[in-house]
């Protein structure tokens, strides 16, 4: 979740947008180990160290399905301190 106008966050190099204006991103991951591997792994280490606030993963390759929402990111430890996993059927609180 990023401002309508992405003119309004551009990172640095005006190549895309700066992480510090993304409040959430949501993730449908994607079949395949390698996709598996970076949709769970990569770029949850990646978003925390961005600082991203919410990163919520829906992912249809956890047992029957499940939504992984992650917060507070701590940055220098490039990974989210809270984790909240719920299979799917189940309520899914975003902060």
């Amino acid at each position: 979740m990023a401002p309508v106008d992405l003119d309004e966050i551009p990172d640095e190099e005006g190549l895309g947008v700066d992480a510090s204006g993304v409040r959430m991103v949501v993730e449908v991951t994607s079949p395949g180990r390698r996709d598996l591997q970076r949709d769970r792994v990569r770029k949850r280490r990646e978003y925390a160290r961005a600082g991203i606030p919410v990163y919520v993963i829906v992912d249809g390759f956890d047992d029957e399905g499940a939504v992984v929402v992650l917060s507070s990111p701590d940055q220098k430890k490039a990974k989210y301190a809270a984790e909240h996993r719920v299979p799917y059927g189940t309520d899914a609180v975003i902060p």
